[in-house]
């Protein structure tokens, strides 16, 4: 079976697995610690007998004694056997016994031989540069038990830079979760906080938040400041914004809503008045075309069970993209939407406007984030305000109306052909069904931009593959929906 491989570039890692550790294992369970002599295993040990006893509890090496026990419930068993002679010696230190209903921990267990429990979970460490890396075999246990190990060792992990970053007995409430791996914790001490977790190894790094936001601020633009960071792990305390999200505000005082929109508008005008950020993302029109293929790979075969009309669709839209929308690149934001959009009455100009989830910035064309502004997957934006909107982008850069119009129109079904893919994967890979509510105004969306005469060809491609996202579709695509993780 493959391990489970985890980095621990410091002992705090090795104390953190074995806080983690603590808290899934039960009576029964055995874990045979293997590798060098100081590679780690007693202080795993320790860390792991203390979590379920007391922080203080005094935790010897059992190097000479053999084994230590912890009585309670259940019983902890620590067992070092590197001085056994014969795997038969086991039998006179009751392990055998203490394996049916006891967590026991064994250091060197090739002793063991003959007598290795069923079902072990193997847990071996190796010097890796200044710390060591940990592999775990966690036999037939049920995916969940890795899952929920993970989980522990990274809340450990977010307690621990919480505590140094001075915050650690700041009381927490769980943010709304958005469709990426991220989370956000608001935090409550000498003020407020927002805790971002966002786990290593997923497209959108804490990395790229950080050289973004710092771009943004720079430009007097009203980003979160950032607290601390720890880059490596994928943790960041930010300056709370506040709950003044775009659709709450309208909701309480709709007659702000044009104003938001034309000072939200005039944020991307000053944003794209600049140079962007070194080193971003730039894709040409072929790839941007590529990547909504994925309307074919999920939504198209979620609903006919067949992947059909990618080639077609995404030559017609590469097409439209390369004739109408292909010139000079500027910065986007690419989630620049009302739900990441927050208004700030208190501040001044350009800075009335808060910006959330940005990490994803690349080089792109001056109306996608119009595009992802003015057709809100999320939302119905009054089509008289995406008028004037569009009007007042177009006159503000110098653009010819019409042409901009075109432009806009194949990218706003580049990003609605995107959009319905995604969202058929959300439900069908990722188990978050919630977003098949909003394909109908996806596709909505997609139908308007369709209706322009420049995209005749991209129009007959999608009338010919894309099924209708009727009640009956999007009950096939709910019925492929996998388990919610």
């Amino acid at each position: 079976m493959t391990p489970l491989t985890l980095d621990l570039p410091d002992e705090a890692d090795t104390t953190h697995l074995g806080q983690a550790l603590a808290r899934v294992l039960g009576a029964g369970d055995c874990v045979l610690l293997e590798g060098a002599i100081g590679a780690g295993k007693s202080h795993l040990a320790r860390a792991l007998i203390r979590a379920l006893r007391d922080p203080n509890e005094e935790v010897p090496s059992p190097t000479f004694t053999l084994v230590q026990t912890y009585p309670g419930h259940p019983d902890i068993w620590h067992a070092d056997l590197y001085r056994l002679t014969h795997p038969d010696e086991v039998h006179e230190l009751g392990l055998e016994a203490a394996f049916g209903d006891a967590i026991c921990l064994i250091e060197w267990p090739d002793r063991l031989g003959v007598h290795t429990p069923e079902n072990p979970i193997r847990l071996r460490l190796d010097a890796k540069g200044e710390g060591r890396v940990a592999q775990i075999w966690v036999g037939t246990r049920p995916d969940s038990f890795s899952a929920a190990l993970l989980a522990h060792l990274r809340a450990l992990k977010a307690d621990a830079f919480l505590a140094q970053a001075g915050w650690g007995d700041a009381r927490r409430e769980a943010l709304a979760q958005d469709a990426s791996t991220r989370s956000y914790t608001r935090l409550w001490g000498d003020g407020t906080a927002i805790f971002m977790d966002a786990p290593p190894g997923q497209a959108d790094c804490v990395a790229d938040f950080v050289k973004v936001d710092a771009h943004l601020l720079a430009l007097g633009l009203s980003a979160p400041k950032i607290l601390a960071q720890d880059i490596a792990q994928g943790f960041l305390l930010l300056e709370d914004l506040g709950d003044g999200l775009f659709p709450a505000v309208i909701a309480a005082d709709p007659a702000l809503e044009p104003k938001l929109y034309e000072a939200a508008t005039d944020v991307l005008l000053h944003l794209q008045a600049h140079p962007a950020v070194a080193d971003l993302p730039n894709l040409s029109a072929q790839e941007w075309a590529d990547a909504a293929g994925l309307v074919a790979d999920c939504y198209v075969l979620a609903i006919t069970g067949q992947a059909q009309g990618r080639a077609k669709i995404v030559a017609a839209l590469a097409q439209a993209l390369t004739q109408l929308a292909d010139g000079p690149r500027v910065m986007i934001l690419r989630d620049y939407h009302a739900e990441n959009l927050l208004y700030l009455p208190e501040r001044a100009g350009l800075a009335r406007v808060g910006l959330l989830d940005f990490q994803l910035a690349q080089l792109g064309q001056a109306g996608y984030d119009l595009v992802s502004l003015l057709q809100d997957a999320r939302r119905d934006v009054p089509l008289q305000i995406e008028a004037a909107m569009i009007a007042r982008f177009a006159t503000a850069r110098g653009l010819d109306l019409a042409a901009f119009q075109a432009s806009y129109a194949a990218l706003g079904a580049l990003r609605a052909l995107r959009i319905l893919g995604i969202f058929a994967r959300l439900c069908v890979v990722v188990g978050k069904p919630k977003y098949l509510a909003l394909i109908p105004r996806v596709w909505g969306q997609l139908q308007r931009n369709l209706s322009h005469p420049a995209l005749a060809d991209l129009r007959a491609a999608c009338e010919h593959f894309l099924p209708a996202p009727t009640d009956e579709a999007l009950q096939r695509i709910r019925s492929r929906c996998s388990p919610s993780l």
